[in-house]
């Protein structure tokens, strides 16, 4: 049985640590770094009379007729192709790249983790807000627009505040390659007095929804960890813990998620077909749990390295190996939260 796990050569802790719990149980795991395709790693795809598919990085080989699971995790195509290949060529050759990979992915039979249509649907975050409240779920009052008077009309109707983020994932890179990641921010009245930019992007803001805790849901197949921070302890954390991500790294708590957050939680994970999802939550001063957004390949290695309560990457590699999905929402199911 092999797990084949889709990934970049600059993913975090989170890769080593499924791989080893994998090898613990007598299995493997191959690594494809989509980074490194198709400078360093090679990819033969044969259809018609020969259905095949041989990734070869150096001198590990797998025939993909070996997988018996998928983990859909990060992508990086093509960041080897020399920045001196001229900007349409390079940019077509990522473009190549990219659907040959999820084309190759999209092929594979075995049990996927998660599939990726059920990925993409729910990287969607207006979606994401839809579904929650569909499922009985308190979520912030938002609005996405390019309209400065919209949003100033929002912001009168906000009496905590608005705050602003991205729908997609965006950062800044100086010179030196470096990532600036944009953050949740407060909007300030000369923010309301000078939104030409809006002409040019638009984004998202909602109300800004007082916190006691944050709150970090796990959720791997039927099983639930929470976790939550006082992010509210340092100035830099107000709007957005990940801001001090480093100082408050050590400061996660196990945290006892209601037990009708929890089924509303799954039957979110439900709605979009998935057994992995890290879930954002806000725990108000008068105790009300308030939904934010599921990332379904969330981080969650910090929690397992500095915490002994969050065994995340032995479920990952239970449902990996085992192919046990999350209970259906119609049976009972047995929280794992601490």
């Amino acid at each position: 049985m092999t797990v084949l796990i889709v990934t970049f050569s600059k993913d975090n802790e989170s890769i080593p640590l499924v791989i080893k719990e994998i090898e613990a149980r007598g299995e493997k795991a191959f690594r494809f770094d989509t980074d490194r395709y198709p400078i360093e790693v090679k990819l033969d795809i044969y259809s018609g009379d020969t259905e095949r598919v041989i990734i070869t990085d150096g001198e590990q080989k797998l025939d993909l007729s070996e997988v018996s699971s998928v983990w859909y995790r990060r992508m990086r195509y093509g960041q080897k192709i020399p920045d001196s290949m001229a900007k349409q060529y390079r940019d077509a050759s990522i473009n190549e790249c990219r659907a040959t990979v999820r084309g190759m992915i999209a092929s594979l039979p075995g049990f996927h983790f998660d599939k990726m249509s059920n990925v993409d649907r729910a990287n969607n975050k207006q979606l994401q807000l839809k579904i929650a409240k569909e499922v009985g779920l308190l979520t912030p009052r938002t609005l996405t627009s390019n309209n400065p008077e919209a949003v100033k009309q929002f912001a009168q109707e906000c009496p905590q505040g608005i705050i602003t983020k991205m729908l997609s994932s965006f950062a800044i890179y100086d010179e030196q390659g470096r990532e600036n990641v944009v953050f949740t921010n407060p909007v300030t009245s000369d923010d309301l007095d000078n939104m030409e930019g809006l002409h040019f992007c638009p984004m998202t803001f909602q109300e800004n929804v007082p916190k006691a805790l944050e709150l970090r849901t796990t959720i791997v197949g039927h099983q639930l960890y929470t976790a939550a921070v006082d992010s509210q302890s340092l100035e830099g954390s107000t709007y957005d813990w990940r801001k001090e991500g480093r100082a408050l790294v050590k400061n996660w708590q196990p945290y006892n998620l209601p037990e009708d957050i929890e089924k509303k939680l799954l039957k979110l994970m439900a709605e979009f077909g998935l057994n992995y999802g890290a879930i954002d939550i806000i725990v108000t001063p008068d105790g009300q749990h308030v939904f934010l957004e599921v990332n379904p390949v969330g981080e969650f290695f910090w929690m397992e390295i500095y915490s002994p309560y969050y065994p995340i990457s032995q479920a990952i590699a239970e449902v990996l190996l085992t192919k046990k999905i999350r209970y259906s929402i119609e049976k009972p199911f047995f929280s794992s939260v601490l």
